[in-house]
């Protein structure tokens, strides 16, 4: 029997190269077609203090999520799931102060009440992310980050301090409080050894990630901030956990209006491809949501 006709090798390449931009074009389509609702709040009569909450950046590029195809083929795109043992990156540390006035509070509490109803977040929590896009927006203006950006993670790392039946109270803290596994190493978990004596996470033995938004000790040294001016800076306080997740994220990507800025800083939160994607699709949810419920 004869043998087979073979190709020569730079035609194998050539195709090679062909079907791989192929891929490459199909999975940008694909992701393209979900991930396509701006990044911010949809209500053109918010009061004036409430304002930079209307102008929120673009959408972001979903080709700017790297290695979305190999991402697509392990089938990871769908509800995501409160990672409690999620850990942040540690960057150099945040400022200690609360510049919201009690007049903006109480306009930042009644926006969050009615747009939480709409968007299915917790008023206290949904508070704390308007209030830190308000104060990076004065403090760090180039990075426009918007409040879906903390709501996905929020709802990817805690379900916003509801996680395991938690309750989320109105001064912001967790009943109770969250605390993750101890970061010992298994499958998938970093190994952190104990960096306080147990006094942030209640474990002189390993690290652990605690509070609405999963800081891990090492990272609250640094970053932790009073964001709501009651003298304690608590990382099981979301007002304080949003703030200084939203100033990290910021130090992290840069400018957040572009996809590779917001990629980089939800990759420097928790570098997992999986992870992207799935604070990516909530916070658009939650875009999506306010848009249609202002309008």
């Amino acid at each position: 029997m004869p043998d087979e006709p073979t190709w020569p090798r730079p035609i194998w390449a050539l195709v090679t190269i062909v079907v791989v931009a192929v891929l490459v074009m199909l999975q940008a389509k694909l992701v393209g077609s979900v991930f396509t609702t701006p990044l911010q709040a949809g209500d053109d009569e918010l009061p004036v203090a409430l304002e930079p909450l209307l102008r929120g950046p673009g959408p972001v590029a979903a080709a700017a999520v790297p290695d979305t195809v190999a991402v697509l083929q392990r089938s990871v795109i769908g509800e995501p799931q409160p990672s409690i043992g999620s850990t942040v990156t540690a960057g150099p540390g945040g400022a200690d102060s609360s510049t919201q006035s009690p007049a903006t509070a109480v306009l930042l509490a009644g926006w969050a009440t009615e747009l939480g109803a709409v968007v299915g977040v917790p008023a206290v929590a949904l508070a704390a992310y308007g209030a830190a896009q308000l104060e990076v927006a004065q403090s760090d203006p180039g990075c426009r980050l918007s409040w879906p950006t903390l709501a996905g993670i929020g709802w990817v790392e805690s379900d916003h301090g509801r996680y395991a039946g938690a309750v989320l109270g109105a001064d912001g803290r967790s009943t109770p409080p969250i605390i993750g596994i101890p970061l010992d190493g298994r499958p998938g978990v970093a190994r952190i050894a104990d960096s306080d004596g147990g006094r942030v996470d209640g474990d002189p033995v390993l690290d652990r990630a605690v509070g609405p938004l999963q800081f891990i000790p090492t990272t609250w040294e640094r970053w932790g901030v009073d964001a709501d001016g009651d003298g304690v800076i608590d990382p099981f306080d979301i007002d304080d956990a949003a703030l200084a997740a939203a100033q990290y994220l910021c130090e992290a990507g840069g400018d957040l209006s572009t996809g590779s800025g917001w990629t980089r800083s939800i990759y420097a939160y928790n570098a997992s491809d999986s992870y992207v994607l799935s604070v990516r699709g909530t916070a658009d949810q939650y875009a999506a949501a306010s848009q249609q419920g202002a309008g």
